[in-house]
C-alpha cells in the first residue's frame, strides 16, 4: 500500500467519522446528560436520510437539512411521548418506534428500499461547484462535515449552559429533585429527545447525500457503532466542561471509524464487520473497570510468585 492509499482511507475515516460523529453527539444529549438510552437511532438515522433524500431528489437539497431534522425532531418527541406519557419503559419505546420507523422509511421512498441519488443536486455538488478551481475543489465532503460538527458542538457547549439545558442535565442526574424543584421532568425529556434525534437524522441525511444513495439498511447498526465512539471519546476527554467532552465524542468517532477502516484493510468478510463494531463496544465499555483491576491483578500475581520462590 502507498502513501497516496493510506492519505485517502484516512481521509475517508476522517470524512465518515465526522459525519457519524453527529449521531455521537445526539447520544452524548439522550444517554450522557438525558440518561436515556434511546434505541430508535438506527431508524430515526434512517429516517433522516430518506427524508433528506427525497427532498433533493425533489430539487430543494438546501431544504433538505432542515427537512430531515424536523423529521429527527418528530420521531424524538413520538419516542419521548411513550415514556413520558405512555408509561412504556425508555429501552422499550425506543425499540417499538425502531420497528415502526423501519415502515414509515420503506413509505418515504415511495415503497421502495433503495433511492439512488447520482444525478440529484446536493448540498455536497452545490459545494462542490463553489470549489470548483480551487485548492479545497476535492474536500467538499470535509468542508460540509466539518461544518455541521462544529455548529453541532458550538449548540451543545451553549444550550447546556442555560437554564433548560441545565434542567436537562439534572433530570438525567436525579428526576426526583427535579420533580420537588417545580421542574417538569416530562418536558425536558421531550426536548431533550427531540433534539438528540434531529441530530441523528442530520448525520442520516448528510451520509445519504455523501454516498448518493441510500438504502433501507442505511442506519442499521448505528446505535453500536455511535456507544462505541462515545464511550472511546469518553476514555480521552470524558472529564471536563462539555465543549472539552463534546470534542472528545467527535475524537472518539474518529478513531473508530479509523479502526474500522484498518478492519477492512485486512479483507475482512463484510459479514464480520459488525462482530468487529461489537468487539469495540466490548473493549470500550470493560476498558474502565478492568484498568481498577490491574493493581489488584498485579499484587496477586506477586504474592503467587513470592509463595512460589519461597
Amino acid at each position: 500500500m502507498d502513501i497516496n492509499s493510506i492519505l485517502a482511507l484516512g481521509e475517508n475515516a476522517l470524512q465518515l467519522g465526522l459525519i457519524s460523529s453527529l449521531t455521537v453527539l445526539a447520544l452524548f444529549l439522550s444517554y450522557s446528560m438525558l440518561n436515556v438510552c434511546d434505541l430508535s437511532t438506527d431508524g430515526c438515522f434512517t429516517l433522516g436520510a430518506t427524508v433528506g433524500a427525497v427532498v433533493a431528489i425533489a430539487g430543494h437539497p438546501l431544504l433538505s437539512i432542515p427537512a430531515a431534522m424536523a423529521a429527527g425532531v418528530i420521531s424524538g418527541f413520538i419516542t419521548a411521548f411513550l415514556q413520558t406519557k405512555m408509561g412504556i419503559n425508555s429501552l422499550l419505546a425506543g425499540i417499538i418506534v425502531n420497528t415502526g420507523l423501519y415502515s414509515v422509511n420503506i413509505a418515504v421512498m415511495g415503497n421502495s428500499s433503495l433511492l439512488n441519488m447520482n444525478r440529484t443536486k446536493t448540498v455536497f455538488t452545490m459545494l462542490k461547484s463553489v470549489l470548483e478551481n480551487t485548492p479545497f475543489s476535492q474536500e467538499y465532503v470535509l468542508i460540509i462535515a466539518l461544518i455541521a460538527v462544529i455548529f453541532v458542538v458550538i449548540f451543545l457547549s451553549l444550550f447546556l449552559r442555560t437554564k433548560l439545558g441545565l434542567a436537562i442535565r439534572a433530570t438525567g442526574d436525579n428526576p426526583d429533585m427535579v420533580r420537588s424543584s417545580s421542574i417538569n421532568p416530562v418536558f425536558t425529556t421531550i426536548v431533550g429527545l427531540c433534539i438528540s434525534n434531529s441530530f441523528t437524522a442530520l448525520s442520516g441525511c448528510l451520509l445519504a447525500q455523501s454516498q448518493k444513495s441510500v438504502n433501507i439498511d442505511i442506519g442499521t447498526g448505528m446505535v453500536t457503532i455511535a456507544l462505541a465512539s462515545l464511550l472511546i471519546g469518553g476514555i480521552f476527554l470524558g472529564k471536563g466542561k462539555i465543549p472539552l467532552r463534546a470534542v472528545g465524542v467527535v475524537l472518539g468517532s474518529i478513531i473508530f471509524r479509523v479502526i474500522y477502516t484498518v478492519a477492512l484493510r485486512f479483507d475482512m468478510p463484510a459479514y464480520m464487520l459488525k462482530l468487529v463494531s461489537s468487539v469495540i463496544v466490548i473493549i470500550a465499555i470493560s476498558a474502565p473497570y478492568i484498568k481498577s483491576k490491574l493493581p489488584t491483578f498485579k499484587r496477586k500475581l506477586l504474592l503467587k510468585a513470592g509463595k512460589e520462590a519461597a
